[in-house]
This record gives structure tokens, C-alpha cells and sequence, in this order.
């Protein structure tokens, strides 16, 4: 163990890192870090000697909802799943660990982030990376070959045999509901093809064993400069500068259904049958969505890679648009701009595309079921909404609490617990304060505090006259009501607010 004395000293540097972090007002996570740091060192002094010092905290890549924080993400969560429900979704759920050759293989580069569990009974198991591959496990599994899913508020998908780009167009319109309902700000959702990629690729001279690693490098142009990406191509990947360059010149081009046409006629391009089949299915993509009404915001761009092996057609991803004047970019951000109006992008916020192969690997027979789908960047989305919140002076319900019982004079505890009971057996969300004899200022108080918009008042005369004295919170104004319409009163108000 080191020495007393430098630990002392190494807590002394920690902690004038903590406190000039929080003077700056640096992000939470970076705080939250130095400060698990300084917890370490100070455990290193111990109490007694040998006695080890348990540090609080979760565990690396985890954290703590407060209620706060839970009720920003659950209206996430409700936006999201009453969209897929109004696309005709049902829902399924998968283990969050499967077996180890269930997941091998389909990941690419990404196979090295899979976190594998120590053997369990003689299984070799690994906690799943995405909820795709579960699902094709799971159609394969139980011969499933038509079915439209949303899985715990992230991925939707539709798996089936159907005509060209319908399915394909659906999804692009989901992710284009979410976040507009969600009102995150600007955004672009980006779409290309596989088979224009890999047609891109040939024509350019990529060695046909060399796409998918390729693919990979293109996929990191939303993080890079593309000097930083041609160069991983040409020094780590064995690219020619040459092939380099031709692939340079294509994945600077963005458009609609305009460069699906332009492409089809270029001299190199058009020589790839794969790649003509890409672009006629986007052509045809552009026209789906025209009618959805989404054009606004889709842009087909062919630097969109997505760095997953399994992808086959068409993929797409959307990305926020930062409209107001650019801090300096951060490895989180990167250039995406679309037109004259475009700002910078901080990051994709959902992503797909169709992988009609999938299912056939786990199928005994290799049978195929087509799919196409779309995963929700949920924690980005939360992080974006929760920064919001901070930033607004608008208070963040983390009830849904429609009336507190209260009383304005003692020994009416036992009126107060029957009034609640009838609130809650008329389905009213209701509070009361577990307090014999609560100070009537204290409980109008708990109600501003925490947002509950009525309180119902029981007093001597009120239970004479068979009324409760019903009170707005925000207007502070009263008015005595029936106790036989209290529950409906209460309901008129709460869904008028």
C-alpha cells in the first residue's frame, strides 16, 4: 500500500479537481467520476488497520434514476410506445443475457464491445448487445415469418414478405413522429443502402474481403475528418490512396430522390447491379415517403455506413441538428450539415435498417424472413430531455397525484382516511399526509411543493353540511362541493388543466 502521507497528498490534488469541476459547472458524469476517484483514495487511508472501506457507488457505465429524472424518461417512454401502438405493434421481450454463438459473428467490429458471463452450468453466455439479434433468435426459434414488434419502448420492427420499401418507409415516419413529438429540436434522419455501399466499393476497387472493415472506417465519419478516416483506410485497412480518393468523392454527396437518379446514370456506379438495385429502391423509398409527408427531414447521404455486419438494404439514422451558434466539437459530435439552414449535428438519437438475412442463421434450414426495424437512442434522448428540464424554470411532476386530503382542525384523521378511500376506490389519485393533526399551512405547502393541483378540505362544518371545501392550488380559490360530486368535480378539473 503507498505511504499516509502521499494518499493524503493524492486526496488533497483529487479534491481541488472535484471542487474547480464544480465551480465550471462541468457536465454530471465528469463529476461524478473525479468524485468516485477521491471516494477510492480516501478508503485507501482506512479506519482501522486492514479493515477494508467500502465505497458507495454503482457500478462503471451504470447510474441512479432520482423521481425527477424517472419522470422525464417515463414521457419519453410513453411517446414512444403509444407511437408504435399507432402503427399496429405488439409487443415481445427476450432475455437480456443469450447463449455466446447466438451473438458471435453478427456484430462485426462491434463484436469486441459484447460482454461476456463467466460459464453458467456448462452454457457459455453473454449479456445481448442490441435487441436485434434476440429477435431474429426469437422468430427463427418459435417459426415466426410475419409479425410488427416494439420491444420495452426502443426497437420496432416488421418482419414479413412484403412489396419493396413500404415497411421500410413506415419506420423512417416512426422515428419522424418520435422526435418530433418528442420537440428535441431540428433534426435529419440519413438514408443509404448496403447494396450501394458495397457497389461503391467495387467500382472504386475495394477488395471484395475488405467491405465489411471498410464499411466500418466510412461508418466513423460521423466522429472524423475524412483525412483521419482515408487515412485508418490506407495505413491500418492496406487501401491504395488511389481507391481512397474515388471513395472520398462519393461519400461527400447528399440529396433525395434527385441523386438516386444522378447515381444511376454515373459512368462507374451504374456498372454495379447491386448498387442500380439500391438506388431504384431508393427512388422508390423518396416517393413512400413524399406521401408520409416526411421529405422535410430525410436526406439520403452516402456516408451513412452503420458498422453492423447484419444490415442488407436500406439503413438510416437520425441525428439532432444544433441550430444555434456551435460550441467547439466534442468526439460526440460531428458535421452533418443538410442545405443552407443546417447547424451541427450532437449525435444520433436512433438508427436501422432491413437485415433480411438474419433470421436464416439461426433457421436449421436457412429459411428467410425479410425485416426491417429501428432502435430508439434512448439514453441520448434522455440526457437531451433532462438538459432541457435543467435549463427551463418549468418543475418536473414526479406524481401524478390529483387531490391531497387535508384538514383544517385537529382529531379529523379518521374523516381524512375515509374521504382518501373513496378517492382512491373512484380510481382519483390521492394523497394524505401521515400526520394525526397536519398544519393545514404545511399541507397547502407539500401541495405546491410537489405539483398536486387540488386539495380537498375537511373541516367540522364541512362534514355538517356534507361538503368538502375544494381548492385550487394555483389560483388558491375555494369552493364548497357536494361530497356526492366531489369525485366527478375533481376529474373535471384535473383533465381541463
Amino acid at each position: 500500500m503507498a505511504d499516509k502521507a502521499q494518499i493524503q497528498a493524492a486526496i488533497k490534488v483529487q479534491g481541488e479537481v472535484v471542487r474547480k469541476l464544480k465551480a465550471e459547472k462541468a457536465n454530471k458524469e465528469q463529476i461524478d467520476e473525479e468524485v468516485a476517484k477521491l471516494l477510492e483514495l480516501k478508503a485507501q487511508l482506512g479506519g482501522d488497520e486492514g479493515k477494508h472501506q467500502f465505497v458507495l457507488k454503482t457500478a462503471k457505465g451504470t447510474r441512479d434514476y432520482n423521481p425527477k429524472q424517472m419522470a422525464i424518461r417515463e414521457k419519453v417512454f410513453n411517446t414512444i410506445v403509444s407511437c408504435f401502438k399507432r402503427h399496429g405493434a405488439e409487443t415481445i421481450d427476450t432475455p437480456v443475457f443469450e447463449l455466446k454463438e447466438t451473438l458471435t459473428g453478427k456484430y462485426g467490429e462491434d463484436s469486441k464491445l459484447i460482454y461476456d458471463l463467466k460459464d453458467q452450468g456448462g452454457e457459455l453466455l453473454s449479456l445481448r448487445y442490441d435487441l436485434t439479434v434476440p429477435f431474429a433468435r426469437y422468430l427463427a426459434m418459435n417459426k415466426i415469418t410475419n409479425i410488427k414488434r416494439y420491444h420495452i419502448a426502443k426497437d420496432f420492427d416488421i418482419a414479413g414478405q412484403y412489396d419493396p420499401m413500404i415497411p421500410d418507409a413506415e419506420c423512417l415516419k416512426i422515428v419522424h413522429e418520435i422526435l418530433s413529438e418528442l420537440e428535441l429540436g431540428d433534426f435529419r434522419i440519413k438514408v443509404n443502402d448496403r447494396r450501394i455501399l458495397d457497389g461503391m466499393f467495387a467500382v472504386c476497387g475495394v477488395p471484395d474481403e475488405k467491405f465489411r472493415t471498410i464499411c466500418s472506417t466510412v461508418d466513423k465519419l460521423d466522429k472524423m475528418a475524412w483525412e483521419d478516416v482515408k487515412n485508418e483506410m490506407v495505413k491500418d485497412k492496406g487501401l491504395s490512396e488511389e481507391v481512397a480518393d474515388q471513395i472520398g468523392n462519393y461519400v461527400s454527396m447528399q440529396g433525395g430522390m434527385d441523386l438516386a437518379e444522378r447515381l444511376l446514370q454515373d459512368p462507374k456506379l451504374s456498372q454495379s447491379k447491386q448498387a442500380c438495385a439500391g438506388l431504384m429502391d431508393m427512388k422508390q423509398l423518396f416517393s413512400y415517403l413524399e406521401l408520409f409527408q416526411v421529405t422535410d427531414k430525410v436526406v439520403f447521404d452516402l456516408s451513412l455506413a452503420r458498422g453492423l455486419d447484419y444490415y442488407t438494404g436500406i439503413i438510416y439514422e437520425a441525428v439532432l441538428m444544433q441550430t444555434l451558434p456551435a460550441p467547439t466539437p466534442t468526439s460526440q459530435e460531428q458535421n452533418g450539415a443538410v442545405g443552407e439552414d443546417a447547424g451541427v449535428s450532437v449525435g444520433s438519437v436512433a438508427g436501422g435498417g432491413r437485415y433480411d438475412g438474419l433470421v436464416g442463421m439461426f433457421d436449421p434450414k436457412g429459411k428467410k424472413v425479410p425485416c426491417v426495424g429501428v432502435s430508439i437512442g434512448i439514453e441520448r434522448i434522455f440526457s437531451i430531455m433532462e438538459q432541457k428540464a435543467e435549463a427551463s424554470a418549468e418543475k418536473v411532476r414526479t406524481t401524478e397525484t390529483q387531490v391531497l386530503v387535508a384538514s383544517a382542525q385537529k382529531n379529523l384523521l379518521e374523516e381524512r382516511l375515509r374521504l382518501t378511500a373513496e378517492l382512491w376506490n373512484a380510481g382519483i389519485k390521492a394523497e394524505v399526509m401521515y400526520k394525526k393533526n397536519p398544519k393545514l399551512l404545511s399541507q397547502l405547502q407539500h401541495c405546491e411543493e410537489t405539483g398536486i393541483p387540488l386539495v380537498a378540505i375537511l373541516g367540522e362544518q364541512e362534514l355538517k353540511d356534507g361538503v368538502v371545501k375544494l381548492r385550487t392550488v394555483a389560483t388558491r380559490e375555494e369552493a364548497d362541493v357536494s361530497r356526492a360530486e366531489l369525485v366527478n368535480e375533481i376529474k373535471k378539473r384535473t383533465s381541463e388543466s
